[in-house]
């Protein structure tokens, strides 16, 4: 499911070509190559960024919420296992290997193995898209569009009557 997801965007991302509009026009003395693909750039990476970020966002809650599933479903094979070993002393015998002696109890505990590492591997994902989340957050802030810079007082006054001095 993952390496489909994953080999579905990388072929959306790189199988995308120009169209004829978006071709570049001749360059003109006003506008050098340069400013022209910088300007391209910009215009293709910020809906990118922009909505690429919720992108990440809602694979990270989607891969946890299959991380949650995979370890219900190992710790219903665990318990699974435990009411096995629950009903006779010789009900969970290791050999010399660590292998269970008897056959369904070896299934299970490796069932419920294979659910922890597919659990792992989902939140190893969600973990990456997060981080993919976060710096897409970041790279999505505007710079220069805040507020002036608000001076402090001349003077300060803290607690009930002391004051500071300006501080030059």
């Amino acid at each position: 499911m993952m390496r489909a997801l994953m080999l579905v965007s990388l072929v959306m991302a790189v199988g995308i070509s120009t169209l004829d509009a978006q071709a570049m026009p001749p360059v003109t003395a006003s506008r050098s190559l340069a400013a022209f693909q910088e300007q391209q750039r910009k215009s293709l990476l910020q809906p990118l960024v922009h909505y690429g970020k919720w992108l990440t966002a809602a694979m990270a809650i989607g891969a946890t919420a299959m991380a949650s599933n995979q370890h219900n479903l190992s710790r219903k094979e665990w318990d699974a296992l435990l009411d096995i070993c629950r009903t006779a002393a010789d009900a969970c015998l290791t050999g010399p290997d660590g292998r269970y002696l008897r056959s369904d109890a070896e299934a299970l505990y490796q069932r419920s193995r294979n659910y922890d590492v597919m659990a792992n591997r989902w939140l190893m994902a969600a973990q990456l898209s997060l981080v993919t989340t976060t710096a897409l957050f970041i790279i999505d802030l505007h710079s220069g569009g805040g507020p002036e810079n608000i001076p402090y007082p001349a003077e300060m006054r803290v607690g009930i009557g002391y004051r500071l001095p300006a501080i030059k």
